[in-house]
């Protein structure tokens, strides 16, 4: 059903008004999930103080021309991070041993027309050949290439530009976007969206992480999801990989939650969540404004948790040291294709992997 507004234009009601402010709820689950949205139109001079929260790395500067081309064809890639640095505010979660590393590491491909898109977490604990960087520490050491090292230490010894450069030789596709975010940040990104439900069918108890749910449906608080994202110890095997399903499980859980608050409807809510949001977020330098953030959110609008097919790099236990893994060949090679030539993920990719086994995943659903 439509009204037929002033000047003639057709002005949506009814069942497309409702579905269009579902979609707006759908694009701000995207903030929290860690790629960011700030608002709609309407903030006029607000924006100024925002972009002044926003900090930018030019990745394109540091990383020049030595990288895999760019690929015209409608789809993104970016590289999402948590770190886990235990500066300021984050030190309550651990000792500080010299540097943060990414703590939770995921490619979100949108595909063409955005309506649906991968995301593929790569566990932190992966065996890799890293590439040469260039330390962050000051921006002109170089530090030489290395085998065998764990995934997160790209982002420990080069900082952003080296982590996007060793997802690009692992994977061969160029990252079109960079987003950080850190404890403190996704705290507060969750508190202004008033929790996430959950519903845990069986008690989690985790004393690293700093999380005790029974069973039951919860609410959770920052702190609380915090807790649930960093959890592996009490759950699966105790790696990696089952903090993956849990973080997966709790991202479904998000999305499709925040279709229902109505943020839109509230100017203190819209803006207390876009200044949690920007203070949040670290991005590449092509992101790092309010503007250029909502462009990008807007092309995430339609897809939702059901639009969104998870999966974990196809790895293995290595057989040198059961605490770390390494990528299946053949199963990797089979998951960059597809996102390369913008196809799905195929069944294959998973299988013989550890990283789709287990019932962590299953622990948590939406509230």
């Amino acid at each position: 059903m439509t009204d037929q507004g002033r000047g003639g234009r057709i002005r949506a009601t009814g069942k497309r008004r409702a579905a269009r402010k579902r979609r707006k709820g759908t694009t701000l689950a995207w903030v929290a999930a860690g790629v960011v949205l700030v608002g709609g139109g309407g903030l006029g001079a607000v924006y100024f103080k925002l972009d002044g929260n926003l900090k930018g790395v030019d990745i394109n500067g540091a990383l020049g021309t030595d990288r895999p081309d760019e690929v015209d064809n409608g789809s993104q890639d970016i590289l999402v991070l948590g770190s886990d640095s235990r500066h300021g505010d984050n030190a309550k979660y651990g000792t500080d041993e010299g540097g943060a590393r990414s703590d939770t590491a995921m490619i979100l491909h949108v595909y063409e027309g955005h309506r649906k898109a991968a995301l593929v977490s790569l566990p932190r604990d992966t065996l890799i050949s890293r590439p040469e960087c260039v330390s962050d520490k000051d921006g002109k050491t170089a530090v030489p290439a290395a085998g065998r090292q764990m995934f997160n230490t790209a982002y420990e010894v080069g900082g952003p530009a080296c982590a996007v450069k060793t997802v690009e030789q692992m994977s061969g596709i160029r990252m079109d976007h960079y987003v950080e975010v850190d404890f403190t940040g996704f705290k507060k990104l969750i508190d202004e969206l008033g929790g996430v439900p959950v519903t845990t069918h069986r008690a989690i108890k985790d004393t690293k992480s700093h999380l005790d749910l029974p069973p039951g449906t919860h609410r959770l608080d920052g702190e609380q999801a915090l807790g649930l994202v960093r959890t592996r110890k009490s759950i699966g095997d105790g790696s990696d990989l089952g903090r993956i399903q849990l973080q997966q499980a709790f991202m479904k859980a998000l999305l499709a939650q925040v279709k229902e608050v109505g943020v839109f409807t509230n100017p203190k809510k819209l803006y207390d969540l876009g200044d949690a949001a920007t203070k949040a977020v670290t991005t590449d330098s092509d992101l790092a404004s309010v503007s250029s953030l909502v462009s990008f959110a807007n092309g995430l609008k339609g897809i939702g948790a059901g639009d969104m097919k998870m999966v974990t790099l196809p790895v293995r236990y290595d057989p040198r040291d059961p605490n770390r893994v390494v990528p299946l060949d053949r199963q990797s090679q089979e998951l960059w294709t597809a996102l390369r030539g913008d196809r799905p993920v195929p069944a294959s990719v998973t299988e013989g992997s550890a990283g789709d086994k287990g019932d962590a995943g299953k622990i948590v659903g939406g509230g």
